[in-house]
């Protein structure tokens, strides 16, 4: 096999950097991704805009109650 079919992750056939080639193993980061698609999900299925119970609903994060100060 030639050393151009050798291409390595994130290098063309040629052995140039593809910058455009990123594997994804960050775990916080693929979580972040999950969220965002999750949001825009629900948002191209609503009608009308997400209220903020509907975003930390999707987002699995609980209300926090305000204070009056």
């Amino acid at each position: 096999m030639s050393e151009e079919r050798q291409a390595t992750s994130g290098q063309t056939e040629a052995g140039v950097h593809d910058q455009f080639d990123v594997t994804l193993e960050d775990a916080d980061l693929l979580g972040e991704v999950e969220l965002t698609t999750n949001l825009i999900i629900a948002a191209s299925e609503s009608e009308e805009h997400l209220s903020d119970d509907e975003i930390d609903r999707i987002l699995g994060v609980a209300p926090q109650h305000r204070r009056e100060d």
